[in-house]
């Protein structure tokens, strides 16, 4: 690394601590914990793709309608996702033994919580007030429900290649040369809630590159996605219209939509899963589109749900014979830009049905899945080798037994699930609190390789849940009142061949992280990871690949301040080494500075960071979660040798009517263009704005 660059580091790293400690203000509590809790999470799952909206809403839910622990039922502690399996347990046993809470303090009496964990969940949860459930009728919808429009614009400011003038002819030669649309992101929801009752939304969205309002997009966005959603209405626990997931289990059987790998938190471990929820992201992957129904009756509950929509097919022509299409796979961007992907849009009719029957109590439930998917086409999944025992057909179904057990501070889990016309599967699990400084997390999983998950998220190493052996181990101790430690290790084998892997393999993953905070304005912490596993190595030797190992290392310091009651800073460097078989190391840093700003007496805050980053390729890129607008998420990786900033602002122009303004930029010092194709920019320079405005009624 250039001298140059190495003394901005040092001044960078000398400018991070140069600051004083104050008092934090329980407004910015609040908000600082849905990031921090956000940033836990988005972190650990890499990958800057995913939308994170359901995790956002559940903790913003909670931020203005704060939980009563003393009425609160075990799903909704289970959906703020701020606590345990354990700590719930034992916090609704002591209600039923002692009567309702009478202040936050008394918690420190039941076992699991400590101070930390009160801090935590204070902000979104009461312990006082009305304790009458609340009611769903007209007036109460009027009087207590709460309604949010969201308006959003952003795009790239610099000019890419899809979007660039070009001669007719050429067109006409080549249709898809170019996009159809203009460069513009536009999003648009609205959502009406009342408590934990009923929820009513609308989302619609335009990709860059779409057309809006004319040619293929005549009724505006391409994506539109809309639910009612309501529960607790008699027997009846949930009932949801359009679009929804359903989530049961430990994802193994049937899990649709977003769920978190592996964190430095053994509870993660375990799924909480909801049944049915309603869906508002804009993905146009990870929904289903149709009904759903839970009834509950003397401890029993039944879902049912149905969904059919069409899918985006890869075509590869159609059946001589019976003209039926053929598709390979199905498509997962939702982008219809150009008339080649518009040829593929919902050109597959793909439905799920299926349903969950289930006996629970407090600390103790035993449930069966059954699910089908039906792809209306001929699916000819592509013939490499590595599918030749997992490949999908037109009909799928699949079954499922999954348990949770809580004795005192055990909690055992799993899930076993079988593949009608293929093999079996299962993960098992135990979480233990053996003492309140020391509590362990056991998984073991075995996917065979002629498994076949339709929806599948049960924890693994791998995105599909099959073809795998694992053994998971991990601890969370605390050493003192200040100093925490969070480690695991996993260990896989994959007994067939997998993607990029042209044998079978093995390998694990480590992860430690130390934490030391001494109060709630300081908090740091460093962390190491390492993941080991068997890749193909580059290039090839008479057309075969050989298997060797790859290895990637991460090493982490990072500290936030509380400065004042007003500013807030946050600083990282981050170290990571890339090494696949013989091969030389590859090797790359990052280092940031965070600046946040809010006044409860003023309208506008902002946050800003400046990064400075450099690495030897896009193998030892670095992933670092960033501030953006209210649901809008960005984890961008940061790769080749440059500096990146960006600031966010919000302004607050009156009660219940706020505007956000972000403006990033990214400087290449390696390069003279960014990306390929028609994302080609012909600069070293990728700068992105966006603009929101949110209105609560």
């Amino acid at each position: 690394m250039n001298s140059i660059f190495k003394s901005e580091l040092l001044f960078l790293l000398l400018f991070c601590s140069s600051f004083s400690l104050l008092s934090q203000e329980l407004e910015d509590e609040r908000r600082y914990i849905i990031e921090e809790r956000v940033d836990f999470l988005l972190d650990i799952n890499e990958g800057g793709s995913a939308d994170f909206t359901t995790l956002f809403e559940q903790l913003e839910f909670y931020f203005d309608k704060p939980l009563n622990l003393n009425r609160a039922k075990q799903i909704d502690l289970e959906n703020l996702g701020l606590l345990n399996s354990i700590q719930i347990n034992n916090l609704l046993r002591h209600i039923e033994r002692n009567g309702n809470l009478i202040t936050f303090e008394e918690l420190q009496t039941i076992a699991g919580f400590d101070i930390e964990d009160i801090r935590r969940i204070q902000p979104f949860t009461i312990v006082g007030g009305n304790l009458d459930q609340a009611r769903l009728n007209v007036k109460s919808l009027f009087e207590e429900g709460q309604a949010q429009y969201f308006l959003r614009y952003s795009r790239i400011l610099e000019e890419q290649v899809g979007y660039t003038p070009i001669d007719i002819q050429e067109l006409q030669e080549n249709p898809n040369a170019r996009y159809l649309g203009n460069a513009d992101r536009i999003y648009s929801r609205f959502r009406f809630q009342y408590a934990n009752k009923l929820s009513l939304g609308l989302t619609a969205e335009k990709d860059p590159g779409e057309e809006f309002f004319k040619g293929s997009q005549k009724n505006g966005f391409d994506f539109y996605s809309a639910h009612i959603f309501a529960q607790d209405i008699g027997i009846v626990k949930q009932v949801v219209l359009g679009d929804f997931q359903a989530q049961f289990g430990q994802g193994l059987t049937f899990w649709s939509g977003l769920a978190f790998g592996r964190t430095p938190s053994v509870f993660s471990l375990k799924r909480n899963a909801p049944k049915l929820r309603p869906y508002s992201s804009v993905q146009e992957d990870l929904f289903l589109r149709g009904g759903g129904i839970t009834l509950t009756k003397y401890n029993f509950d039944i879902t049912l749900f149905y969904s059919s929509q069409g899918t985006d097919g890869n075509e590869d022509g159609r059946d001589s014979l019976s003209n039926e299409l053929i598709v390979t796979s199905l498509s997962q961007d939702g982008f219809h830009r150009t008339p080649n992907e518009l040829e593929g849009k919902n050109n597959v009719l793909h439905r799920f049905f299926g349903g969950h029957l289930s006996y629970s109590k407090r600390n103790f439930s035993i449930g069966l899945t059954a699910v089908q998917d039906e792809i209306d086409a001929d699916f000819r999944q592509r013939t490499q080798l590595r599918n030749k025992f997992s490949a999908l057909d037109e009909s799928n179904t699949n079954y499922g037994f999954d348990f949770n057990f809580l004795y005192k501070n055990l909690n055992l889990f799993g899930e076993a699930s079988s593949s009608i016309d293929g093999g079996n599967a299962y993960t098992v699990g135990a979480l233990a609190v053996v003492d309140p400084r020391l509590s362990l997390g056991v998984q073991q999983r075995s996917f065979d390789r002629n498994f076949r998950p339709i929806q599948s998220n049960a924890i693994g190493e791998s995105s599909v849940n099959s073809n795998e052996q694992g053994t998971f181990f991990g601890i969370e101790a605390k050493l003192s009142a200040h100093l925490n430690l969070s480690t695991y290790t996993d260990r896989f084998v994959f007994k067939w061949l997998r993607f990029q892997t042209d044998a079978p393999s093995q390998g694990y993953r480590y992860f430690s992280q130390l934490t030391y905070k001494p109060s709630k304005q300081l908090e740091s912490y460093f962390r190491y990871r390492r993941r080991n596993k068997g890749e193909n190595m580059p290039g090839t030797v008479e057309g075969i690949n050989k298997v060797v190992e790859e290895i990637q290392d991460n090493y982490r310091l990072n500290f936030s301040y509380q400065i004042t009651s007003t500013i807030k800073i946050s600083s990282r460097i981050e170290y990571t080494s890339y090494k696949i078989g013989d091969l030389s190391k590859e090797e790359g840093i990052l280092v940031y500075q965070d600046i946040h700003y809010k006044k409860l007496s003023f309208p506008l805050s902002f946050s800003l960071r400046y990064a400075l980053f450099e690495t030897d390729s896009y193998n030892s890129r670095i992933y670092a979660y960033e501030n953006d607008v209210l649901y809008a998420f960005s984890i961008p990786a940061y790769n080749g040798r440059g500096s990146r900033f960006y600031v966010l602002t919000k302004y607050r122009i009156r009660r219940g009517v706020d505007l956000w303004l972000r403006y990033a930029q990214t400087y290449w010092n390696d390069r003279n263009t960014i990306g390929s194709g028609k994302e080609l920019i012909d600069a070293n320079t990728r700068s992105d704005i966006k603009l929101q405005l949110r209105v609560k009624f």
